[in-house]
């Protein structure tokens, strides 16, 4: 297998499939395999979209791997709160990343390979990518028992979910991703997909949950490298071209002109969180103070991740409803975030009587407020 990482005289990636510039190898069917040098979850995904977006797939198809240090990554339309834990994820310093295909939501680590087919509309076909994947990891090792499912799952054993898939149609272009279990941290896996929250309701595309297994367990010789290496030759074998793998730098600007902000774009606010499809939260919850032990009742509906309407119930005096009503007109529009609503929380505390009392009911309201979120 050959590896080329130097790509500096490109001037893009559309130009490369087409002519052999830049130690890119040419191929009469112009089938290209590429591979990312980065972990970034948000480069990667950039790179996706850039391919997308700029290169014509009418004469050539591209296989792009990549693999990423922990994130959870959710479907186009999908609802954080209600498919991940976000604060196991603060704490972990786990990435949080929307994608603009369909589909689950998945956990990534370097134990985790994410495959990408890009074909134009008309040759789109994920059972024959799923196959190849089969048919790779077969040939690697004759005695797994793995296979495609309906649902376009690939399972070992009959049991043990090993990859998922989504995707994307565009007008004339598509791209068909899935992923693939070799070491992942299980652990971790299944606690950052397991939803704390309470009282969601919502029309978000729900994840499907299923049993997982690495394929390391099956085998402990097995590696990610051999894996995207074996797949990575049956690729070239279907496409009649070259055993040749090209790293690029989803960074490059000079291979990749506008790359940069699209990594930026899928990291903000208003893309991971803000383009949740409309939810609303009705929970209860417990507040214990002193000897006693208070019912409160919140109520509030969220549309591009912002608190559009807010109610607070709790008794008048318990806390002065004014305080409590300027609570609730400062939530409404403010971002669904325990960043946010720490600050404003502060910021209204500065302006309450000088009344240690008060002070502290008001900070465990608040309290219980962000943990909501």
């Amino acid at each position: 297998m050959v590896l080329q990482s130097s790509l500096k005289n490109c001037l893009q990636l559309s130009c490369i499939l087409r002519t052999p510039k830049a130690g890119f190898r040419s191929t009469t069917s112009g089938s290209l395999i590429i591979q990312s040098i980065s972990n970034d979850v948000y480069q990667n995904l950039a790179v996706e979209d850039w391919i997308h977006d700029h290169v014509n797939l009418e004469n050539q198809q591209v296989l792009f791997l990549w693999r990423n240090s922990p994130a959870v990554v959710i479907g186009r339309h999908q609802n954080p709160w209600q498919e991940c834990n976000l604060r196991l994820l603060r704490q972990k310093s786990i990435k949080l990343a929307r994608r603009r295909s369909g589909g689950g939501t998945v956990y990534h680590d370097l134990g985790n390979i994410n495959l990408t087919f890009f074909t134009t509309r008309k040759k789109y076909e994920r059972m024959e990518n799923l196959k190849l994947v089969v048919k790779a990891l077969k040939a690697l090792r004759p005695q797994l028992d793995i296979h495609v499912t309906d649902r376009y799952d690939i399972l070992l054993d009959r049991q043990y979910k090993i990859s998922g898939t989504a995707a994307k149609l565009g007008r004339t272009t598509a791209y068909h991703h899935c992923t693939l279990l070799c070491n992942a941290d299980k652990f971790v896996l299944s606690s950052v997909l397991k939803s704390p929250y309470k009282g969601l309701k919502s029309n978000a595309t729900p994840s499907v949950p299923a049993s997982v297994k690495n394929l390391f367990e099956e085998d402990p010789s097995l590696t990610c490298e051999v894996l995207l290496d074996a797949i990575a030759e049956e690729y070239a074998t279907q496409h009649h071209i070259d055993h040749h793998i090209t790293l690029i730098n989803p960074a490059d600007e000079t291979v990749l002109p506008g790359i940069n902000n699209k990594t930026k774009e899928l990291q903000t606010w208003e893309w991971v969180y803000g383009k949740t499809p409309k939810f609303s939260v009705s929970t209860c919850f417990n507040m214990v103070y002193k000897d006693s032990v208070l019912d409160v009742k919140v109520d509030m509906d969220v549309k591009h991740g912002r608190i559009e309407v807010c109610n607070i119930d709790l008794p008048e005096q318990w806390l002065p409803r004014a305080l409590c009503s300027e609570l609730v007109k400062s939530l409404v529009g403010s971002k669904f975030c325990p960043n946010e609503t720490t600050t404003l929380a502060t910021t209204l505390l500065r302006v309450c009587p000088q009344d240690d009392e008060l002070h502290n009911r008001w900070n465990l309201l608040c309290e219980n407020m962000v943990m909501l979120m």
